[in-house]
Formats: C-alpha cells, structure tokens, sequence
C-alpha cells in the first residue's frame, strides 16, 4: 500500500485496509468502555478546511458534538449513533452518513470500525 500525502492529490491506495496508522489516542468523553481511536491525515487545508483521513476506532461508547459538516463512508465494523433527540443511525460496512454541524449525541462502537471521513 502507498501512501502519497505530497501529491497535487494527495491518495492512499488501500486506504480500506491501509495499516501504516497514527496512535490517536483513546476516545474522549467516554461512557463506556475505553475506545482508542487511530488513522491517517489524508488532507488538511487552510484553516483545517476541509480534512479527511482515514479513521479506526474499538469498541466503547462516548458523548460526541460534530463540529463541522462530517461525511463517513464506514469500512468495517459496527457501531450505533444515538442523537439527543433519540434518532438511532446502526452503521455497518459500506454504510454512508452525513453528520451535520452540531449534531449532537452519543456513539457505541460495537466492533471496531474504519471510516474515510471528510470535515468540511
């Protein structure tokens, strides 16, 4: 797998099961669990608009605020996104989500997941 973060475009190929990841360290705010999370910064522009990457997190549950517009295709794994208002998103392999700025809520990864994520 290759990995060309300098390139007009920066890409990963493989990026579905690249493995040369970033110890992002474990999950904030947690309920449940002790989930650590870990990836690759593809991209971060100006300002860190846009930034996208790849993204692995294990098992557990924590509290969340999305602070900007977030697109993830998800990999791998499972996990359930609960908002406040009490909307269930059950997320698996090939699954897309648009989170929302200020979407607010909780996440349960119940295996580990991998995402391509975008911020706006």
């Amino acid at each position: 797998m290759v990995e060309t973060l300098t390139s007009s475009a920066p890409h990963i190929h493989g990026a579905t099961s690249f493995d040369d990841l970033a110890d992002w360290g474990e999950q904030a705010d947690s309920l449940e669990g002790r989930s650590h999370s870990s990836g690759r910064l593809l991209y971060k522009g100006p300002n860190n608009q846009p930034e996208t990457g790849i993204w692995v997190c294990t098992p557990g549950r924590w509290r969340l605020s999305i602070p900007r517009d977030e697109f993830c295709h998800f990999v791998a794994g499972r996990a359930v996104y609960t908002s406040d208002e009490g909307e269930v998103i059950e997320i698996g392999p090939g699954d897309a989500v648009m989170f929302r700025a200020g979407w607010t809520g909780e996440c349960n990864v119940i295996e580990t997941m991998r995402n391509i994520y975008m911020l706006a």
